[in-house]
């Protein structure tokens, strides 16, 4: 696995040393970058895509939290501070982990743990989308990457599963397809539908804490309400 890009964003000289020194300790990192404020660091995600940020909230100008809304696209995040009062925001904004200041050593290396796990995850979720399945389906035979499947639904004794502008029938039941695919990058929202979670496009809650998820091919599903409670758990909405 590739060197971990880190960056560091924080308005005390002293305060990016000690993370920068800390990080020595891990040599599957890089430091590719410092800021001292939101414009810099706005400048170097840019321009490094890290995959990491260690992030200080209070700043002159923008805060951390001001940064991280700015952004379309937003690395992994370790908050940094001196002050607890922000920790429940920093969670809602689903950081990493939330390391007060002086940080001791303990605390970093159990964030850092937490975001090798977290890439650990990823990559093996990446290699396994890469997975390619034989569908035999009538004379038609597709081979099918998951990745591409973006919804399967269940009918009788058969699973309909969609990818691109197709569509195949597989002879097994949705309950076996679902034993296969725990832990990857699909969701079961209800009895007869399980759908890979890349292709969401927004979500919206609905009345007693029920969920409506809406596809980036069109489709618009309803979530049970048990699996509405289990998506929230799982993906922190």
């Amino acid at each position: 696995m590739k060197k971990m890009k880190v960056l560091i964003v924080d308005d005390e000289r002293a305060a990016r040393e000690e993370v920068r020194r800390t990080l020595l300790n891990y040599p599957y990192c890089e430091v590719v970058g410092e800021a001292k404020n939101a414009d810099e660091a706005r400048a170097e995600i840019k321009m490094k895509s890290p995959d990491l940020i260690f992030l200080d909230i209070q700043m002159p100008g923008e805060s951390g939290f001001e940064l991280l809304a700015s952004l379309e696209e937003v690395p992994e995040v370790i908050f940094t501070t001196a002050f607890d009062q922000y920790a429940l925001q920093a969670f809602e904004v689903n950081a990493l982990d939330y390391l007060m200041k002086p940080i001791r050593d303990e605390r970093f290396a159990k964030a850092m743990e937490r975001m090798s796990e977290k890439r650990t995850k990823r990559a093996e979720q990446r290699l396994t989308s890469e997975r390619t399945i034989f569908i035999k389906d009538g004379e038609r035979c597709h081979f099918v990457k998951l990745k591409d499947i973006y919804l399967i639904e269940s009918m009788d004794n058969y699973a309909r599963l969609y990818f691109g502008t197709q569509k195949a029938f597989l002879k097994t039941s949705l309950n076996q397809l679902n034993e296969k695919l725990e832990g990857l990058t699909f969701f079961r929202i209800n009895r007869n539908q399980i759908i890979n979670l890349n292709y969401i496009k927004e979500i919206y809650p609905m009345p007693k804490g029920k969920l409506r998820i809406s596809l980036q091919t069109g489709d618009v599903l309803d979530v049970s309400d048990r699996q509405s409670v289990r998506f929230k758990l799982l993906n922190g909405v």
